[in-house]
């Protein structure tokens, strides 16, 4: 069983925030993208999911936590649901968060997922049980904690994340004169 260190994976995700394929990903996820802004060592951004802001050209900030994979192969997306098993603290998949998106890097398969944080927890909350049913928990041990996660198919996570994006609705009490977009 493989222990991770604390320290050696701040070391490594201090590397990683100085990786120049962000900026690309970042450049072709929002063209009107200005400037990017690591966030570094304010843990106080850290702790609300803030890795880095992007800023577009009408002045808006996007919030991105990253997370890294460097070498999965897997075509799936490790939801983290207790970053401390032992004391019950939720993951980044359950956690109220300041991010908008999850930029999830998949590094050996030159993939990055920007998964939109809303959805993706609503998706959670919706299907968590169920998925965890299905594919089961894995557990990382760090130095003095472990963390829980559920290995969801990106297929899956993609279709349910989607569904949150379309609304149902009993358009019946629409009030009648309201003019509509196609008028």
């Amino acid at each position: 069983m493989i222990i991770h260190d604390f320290e050696r994976s701040k070391a490594e995700s201090r590397r990683h925030d100085g990786w120049l394929g962000w900026e690309r990903i970042y450049r072709h996820a929002f063209s009107d993208f200005v400037s990017m802004q690591s966030t570094g060592e304010d843990l106080r951004l850290q702790r609300l999911g803030i890795d880095r802001i992007v800023r577009l050209r009408n002045g808006k900030q996007i919030l991105v936590d990253e997370k890294v994979r460097p070498t999965s192969t897997w075509q799936d997306i490790l939801l983290e649901t207790l970053s401390d098993e032992k004391r019950s603290v939720p993951g980044w998949v359950c956690k109220s968060l300041a991010c908008d998106y999850i930029a999830y890097a998949l590094i050996a398969l030159g993939q990055c997922h920007l998964l939109p944080l809303i959805q993706l927890q609503s998706a959670w909350r919706k299907y968590g049980r169920q998925w965890t049913d299905t594919y089961g928990t894995k557990r990382a041990q760090n130095d003095g904690y472990v963390t829980v996660s559920v290995a969801v198919p990106i297929p899956v996570l993609y279709a349910k994340i989607g569904e949150q994006l379309r609304i149902q609705f009993d358009g019946s009490d629409f009030p009648h004169g309201t003019k509509s977009v196609s008028d």
